[in-house]
């Protein structure tokens, strides 16, 4: 019996209400709801042309969805679209408008608008947001996913742990572990030697600095990921986190202890957090027992004992708790695999195969950077870090590969106040536009390294674009700008201009084409983005043939 309602009369009249009844009306609401959220959101950007969509591409079901489409663009269509999308709408800053999931949000490729949006400093009207530090927190909270006061703790206990004998350190332990990868992997006496994967070198290469420079760890290229008694080394432990750190991020630990799930993963994770754990003690007992002559040598100048070092030293409201500590430790040093550091184990590993890479198809470009690494070490000696400076070809080379293959690939900020941006007006016309930005909007602000505005041709592989720039200017922003630009950058460099010379004067790079495959079908197939969250290049088949010294 459905529900009874009087007529006129005083008269009852029965109404049955149906399930098709309800579902038209709770449909109606849902298409007027929308509607309502899609004009306000058209307000929110000011009306800036752009992308309209169902979904916004960061957020579910948008992300989870087949992609590539124009109701769906998918979560990497920045960078899938970074030659086309500016130039669709006429302007280096677009707007995207979902009209059913997501909030509005800001795309520009121009620095300009970046350094209002990235650049400010504590006080600031945008702030990154927490849906995009997500991937950041699994070992707790961090330098870079922290804001606020909460940021300006971290980064002072960080940044005394980044100093000179910091990168002292990375050059002499890039120069030791350079000659045992030659011994190692069996080059010595070789006068070609044919390498189907180049991360393979470049990953490991880059997890053992981080290991030994990052933690004080004593790795070498030699060593077994199994201890005689079967037990998982240190070293291991290490390099199976830094790969499955996404499995455990996305994964409820209920599933993660199940039997079915990854033993390797468990094992590695409880050994690391347990060592970690230990070590902060340990350090902190270490550092109260030393001498003043102990505290100034170069004993124990890795990352991890100057972090430790720094939080004691620091005292009051900048002291860290022993858990925040190994949270930065495990942050910091197993790979900074996440969006804006850049500089860690992922990021340097993807960089340097994409630059061996690109070098591979340009010989004449290898002998112009040969002939500097001799011009200034010559043949007889190692480079030592006074050296550094005057490597600027080795360094543009690097550089040059990360503007085409930027790691952190999206840098998200969120307005938290009503404000405004003065947006440029296109390439080739005078003047500003001012947008206003209202409270909760959030602005991407990736791919600059693809306008032309910066630069000429940005498809090709130009090194010669960062020749004369000082090593740590922010003209070359792929390690992100202002303030909280990656810490890690001169860790990152100094790593590869050092691993890069002594490579690159001991060997000529070919790629490993495939049969009747030309170089250029080789660069397609082989130099194109793979995207987790960091961006990287696929599998780089390289040939490495030993030099004859002219």
């Amino acid at each position: 019996m459905g529900d009874m309602i009087y007529d006129n009369a005083g008269g009852i009249l029965p109404v049955q209400l149906s399930v098709l009844n309800v579902c038209v009306a709770a449909l109606s609401i849902f298409i007027i709801s929308k509607v309502l959220k899609y004009r306000r959101g058209l307000q929110l950007v000011s009306y800036l042309p752009g992308l309209r969509i169902p979904f916004h591409p960061l957020e579910i079901p948008g992300a989870a969805l087949p992609s590539g489409t124009w109701w769906n663009p998918g979560m990497y269509f920045p960078w899938n679209w970074r030659h086309t999308i500016y130039k669709k709408y006429g302007n280096e800053t677009v707007s995207l408008v979902p009209y059913i999931v997501g909030v509005p949000t800001f795309y520009t490729s121009n620095l300009d608008v970046a350094r209002q949006v990235a650049g400010g400093g504590h006080k600031t009207s945008f702030i990154k947001p927490q849906s995009a530090s997500l991937a950041l927190l699994l070992w707790g909270m961090n330098l870079v996913a922290a804001d606020g006061e909460t940021w300006r703790k971290h980064r002072r206990i960080m940044g005394p742990a980044f100093n000179n004998k910091l990168y002292q350190m990375v050059w002499t332990e890039t120069l030791k572990t350079y000659h045992e990868m030659v011994v190692a992997e069996g080059w010595t006496g070789k006068k070609e030697i044919d390498v189907p994967v180049i991360q393979t070198l470049t990953f490991k290469l880059a997890l053992l600095i981080i290991g030994k420079c990052g933690f004080g760890f004593s790795f070498d290229w030699f060593a077994p990921p199994r201890s005689a008694d079967g037990s998982m080394s240190l070293q291991e432990a290490l390099r199976v986190v830094a790969d499955s750190h996404m499995i455990a991020l996305f994964l409820p630990k209920w599933i993660q202890r199940l039997p079915l799930t990854r033993k390797e993963m468990r094992e590695a994770h409880d050994q690391l957090m347990g060592f970690m754990k230990s070590q902060v003690a340990e350090r902190k007992e270490d550092l109260r027992s030393r001498s003043s002559d102990d505290q100034k040598s170069n004993t124990g100048n890795d990352a991890f004992t100057m972090l430790v070092k720094a939080s004691e030293d620091e005292g009051g409201k900048f002291k860290l708790e022993d858990q925040e500590l190994v949270s930065f430790i495990l942050l910091l040093q197993i790979g900074n695999v996440f969006i804006m550091l850049f500089a860690g184990h992922e990021t340097t590993a993807h960089t340097l195969a994409a630059t061996l890479g690109f070098l591979s198809l340009y010989e004449d470009l290898q002998d112009e950077v040969l002939q500097q690494i001799v011009s200034v070490v010559g043949y007889d000696r190692d480079p030592t870090l006074e050296d550094y400076p005057k490597l600027e070809k080795v360094l543009a080379v690097f550089y040059e590969a990360l503007r085409m293959f930027p790691a952190g690939h999206i840098l998200i900020r969120e307005a938290t106040e009503d404000t405004t941006l003065q947006i440029p007006n296109p390439h080739g016309q005078e003047g500003v536009t001012t947008i206003a930005v209202q409270k909760g909007v959030q602005i991407d602000c990736s791919t600059a390294e693809y306008n032309p505005r910066y630069f000429d041709e940005p498809e090709k592989f130009k090194p010669s674009r960062w020749y004369g720039v000082p090593a740590e200017s922010e003209v070359f922003s792929a390690f992100s700008i202002g303030p909280r630009a990656c810490i890690g950058r001169k860790f990152a460099t100094t790593e590869s201009v050092c691993f890069l010379t002594m490579l690159l004067r001991d060997y000529k790079i070919e790629p490993v084409l495939n049969a009747g495959e030309t170089k250029e079908e080789w660069r397609e197939r082989v130099l194109s983005a793979t995207i987790v969250l960091t961006l990287g290049v696929r599998d780089v088949p390289v040939k490495f043939i030993r030099r004859t010294r002219k």
